[in-house]
């Protein structure tokens, strides 16, 4: 049984499906895309709890791009940034956007599991907030 779901997107397939495999141990239902694009459209299919977003990646669309749109998507969807030490400032940027925080690469499995751990936490109670004023609006009715 898993109990949450992360979208890893990273170019680097190696390490993609190495992280999959790794939290998919750890009862993670995580998936994989390999571009920005490829991304977005599993988000339009499946909901995600975290998404763990390298900033660099070729192609049409970096990181950056690609948090404005999953924020679209799935606003409530917490993002991780994966980053090296030399576009700091991107992750930066990327917090003001709403990325929850960043990661630098190479990362330690431990880290990357704390980190989804605060994240998913921080999303709980967003949902929790929701469903409170979605019950308070429906007892305003009765």
């Amino acid at each position: 049984m898993h109990y949450f779901n992360v979208l890893i997107v990273d170019d680097e397939e190696d390490f993609l499906e190495t992280i999959i495999k790794r939290l998919n141990k750890r009862q993670v239902d995580a998936s994989g895309a390999l571009s920005g694009e490829k991304a977005l459209e599993l988000l339009k299919e499946k909901t995600f709890d975290v998404v763990i977003l390298d900033i660099k990646m070729p192609g049409g669309m970096d990181g950056i791009e690609a948090l404005a749109e999953i924020k679209k998507i799935q606003p409530l969807a917490e993002v991780i940034l994966l980053t090296g030490h030399a576009s700091v400032e991107t992750s930066i940027e990327g917090m003001r956007l709403g990325a929850f925080d960043y990661l630098l690469k190479p990362i330690k499995l431990d880290d990357l599991l704390k980190k989804i751990a605060q994240a998913i936490e921080k999303k709980d109670v967003h949902d929790q907030k929701i469903r409170s004023a979605q019950i308070k609006k429906l007892l305003k009715y009765w």
